[in-house]
């Protein structure tokens, strides 16, 4: 058996090398499965956007914003700007954020299948209501249950692929809740197409068909197996052994077993985990559970992706085409999380975010000149400049998918260690949670305020973030999850941070 003592309560010892096993279908399926919670937040980014532009939503729930669109010669850019209809959208990211941080004790006590049946459960609750909503108290109840089965889902399934993974591929296919996102927009949008077209109660379909990716979660939570992590952690040690010798294919698991069992041993000793994480020896993970969730939102791309038919709207667009150039973002949004899969274990995570974050920037900036010079109020943009602006959007799509996008939520679900780790994994959603909302509510304002200058706002951030991944953030490729703590000890400048007695 690989040695190793239990000398400061932490994995005191580099393992990895004898970490034995294959990539299993066993894990892949149970991967794949679990992934398909990811669905759940795409549809609803995709669908929130389409809806907030129908006539009939607009007419029956916010009939203020529906005659405001109606006027022609309405600021082009101040036509949505109602806080009623931002809070529709942004309700929901509230309700995520609060449901993160109580399921972070349920999916360390009861493990992370729990949080993934409870997540599906309550987003199917809320489709229902949402679906039959007789007036806007209903609705944003519907929108408040969906935020709870978002929170719940996305503090438990990126943990939940994370252990489940061997650490050479733990990228790929960590990967696959992004994927899962990203086709949930874009078959929201293929669903907005369809239903826009049936009056007057299209919209409630499209709301309502959020309940196949839920009841898609709930039934895949029920049949998942644990992760070996979670059994351990729990006490279970000879079940987490055997399950552990099933998803690598081997036998010969007693290296990564014994990390299991060494980590799960201080994770037990830690009875307040949310109070642990503000330790000093925490201190990088901490900064990366605020950083990363931080930068993933003001990329922009929520904006882009919740506002889409809104925005093209707004530059000139007819419905119908608004339409047609949203689902098109959303298709290519998918189509380039497979790039990021293919090259993620192979290139690492740093080379992915800082080409993103380089092109995303020229991306913005391209889209703020031209609707500087070529847009303003009561003016719409010629055919050739509206396509512009659409093929602009959509290599920045891109950029987001191969980089911000998938490892916004890696990054995080693989740096912490097991004792702080649904605790670290709730900071992680709660702060994405809390600037979607932000960005949700204030994205019309701030729309109608800055106008182009929107787009340079988010290049700016993205500019600060890209430096702050060139300078503080480690490559995490090929390290097993258990073993993350040695490479924050071997950087250049979190060593400095990190106090030599690892009990501070």
């Amino acid at each position: 058996m690989a040695g190793g003592s239990l000398t400061t309560g932490v994995v005191d010892q580099e393992r990895a090398e004898l970490y034995k096993g294959k990539v299993t279908w066993y894990v892949i399926i149970a991967c794949i499965v679990a992934a398909t919670g990811g669905s759940l937040f795409g549809y609803d980014v995709g669908i929130s956007g389409g809806v907030t532009s129908m006539d009939d939503f607009l007419e029956e729930f916010f009939p203020a914003v529906y005659r405001q669109k109606q006027h022609a010669h309405e600021n082009n850019y101040c036509k949505y700007d109602n806080q009623g209809l931002a809070a529709f959208t942004s309700s929901l990211y509230i309700a995520g954020l609060v449901a993160s941080l109580i399921a972070s004790p349920i999916t360390r006590k009861y493990g992370r299948r729990a949080s993934i049946i409870i997540g599906g459960s309550t987003f199917l609750i809320g489709s229902a209501l949402n679906a039959s909503a007789v007036n806007l108290t209903m609705l944003i109840f519907g929108r408040v249950m969906l935020g709870i089965g978002i929170g719940f889902g996305n503090q438990a399934i990126p943990l939940y692929l994370s252990e489940m993974a061997p650490t050479h591929m733990r990228g790929g296919l960590n990967m696959m809740f992004q994927v899962a996102t990203t086709f949930g927009i874009f078959i929201a949008n293929m669903v907005n197409f369809g239903t826009q077209k049936i009056k007057p109660w299209g919209w409630r379909l499209s709301l309502g068909l959020a309940a196949v990716p839920a009841l898609l979660m709930t039934i895949g939570g029920i049949f998942l197996p644990e992760t070996p992590n979670s059994l351990i952690e729990r006490g279970l040690e000879e079940r987490g052994r055997k399950l552990l010798e099933k998803i690598r294919g081997t036998g010969d698991v007693d290296a990564e077993f014994e990390d299991m069992v060494d980590a799960s041993k201080l994770a037990n000793s830690i009875k307040h985990p949310f109070r642990n994480i503000l330790q000093r020896r925490y201190r990088p993970e901490l900064v990366m559970a605020i950083v990363m969730p931080t930068s993933q939102i003001l990329t922009g791309i929520n904006s882009i992706l919740f506002y889409a038919p809104v925005l093209f709207q707004s530059m000139g667009f007819g419905g119908d085409a608004s339409l047609y150039s949203s689902a098109l973002t959303g298709g290519v949004l998918a189509c380039s999380t497979f790039i990021s899969i293919a090259t993620v274990d192979k290139l690492g995570r740093r080379v992915l975010l800082i080409s993103g974050g380089i092109q995303m920037i020229i991306c913005q900036v391209i889209v703020a000149i031209i609707l500087g010079v070529k847009f303003g109020d009561n003016q719409e943009l010629s055919k050739g400049y509206s396509i512009l602006v659409v093929v602009v959007v959509c290599l920045f799509v891109v950029a987001f998918g191969w980089s911000w996008g998938p490892l916004g939520w890696t990054v995080p679900s693989e740096i912490f260690p097991l004792e702080i780790r649904s605790a670290g994994q709730s900071i992680t959603v709660s702060v994405n949670l809390f600037f979607t909302f932000v960005i949700a509510q204030a994205f019309l304002a701030l729309l109608c305020s800055f106008k182009f200058g929107i787009f340079l706002f988010f290049a700016g951030w993205i500019t600060l973030m890209t430096i702050f991944v060139v300078l503080f953030l480690p490559e995490t490729k090929g390290i097993p999850i258990e073993e993350m703590s040695f490479m924050w000890r071997k950087h250049w400048f979190w060593k400095s941070i990190l106090p030599v007695n690892t009990s501070q």
